[in-house]
């Protein structure tokens, strides 16, 4: 599942569950890049993990509340809270590495 947040959905979006969060820009490349391997991801894991994107020069508070200052930067909240934190163009190996160890502790 995929949604899309902004400043007023964004705490209820990751309040449940395993959520991954990624904090993007349409200007990033490695950003664009990563988002259809993230997408499938995603896809793959179904009902267990919620892909939440925010889109960050739309939504500049959210960046700043979480302490996002660079991209691309993905989070993955477990039941509201941020477990694990991932920046710098990381690989999607990285990713998938982050959201099992998240998904694990369930």
């Amino acid at each position: 599942m995929q949604a899309d947040a902004t400043v007023e959905t964004f705490p209820e979006l990751v309040q449940d569950g395993v959520v991954l969060i990624d904090f993007w820009g349409p200007n990033c490349a490695p950003c664009l890049a990563l988002m259809p391997h993230v997408e499938a991801l995603v896809g793959r894991l179904g009902e267990r993990v919620r892909l939440v994107k925010v889109n960050a020069p739309e939504n500049r508070q959210i960046c700043r509340d979480l302490r996002v200052f660079g991209l691309p930067t993905y989070l993955v909240f477990r039941n509201g809270e941020e477990v694990e934190r991932l920046s710098g163009d990381p690989s999607l190996e990285d990713l998938e590495d982050a959201v099992g160890r998240v998904m694990g502790g369930e």
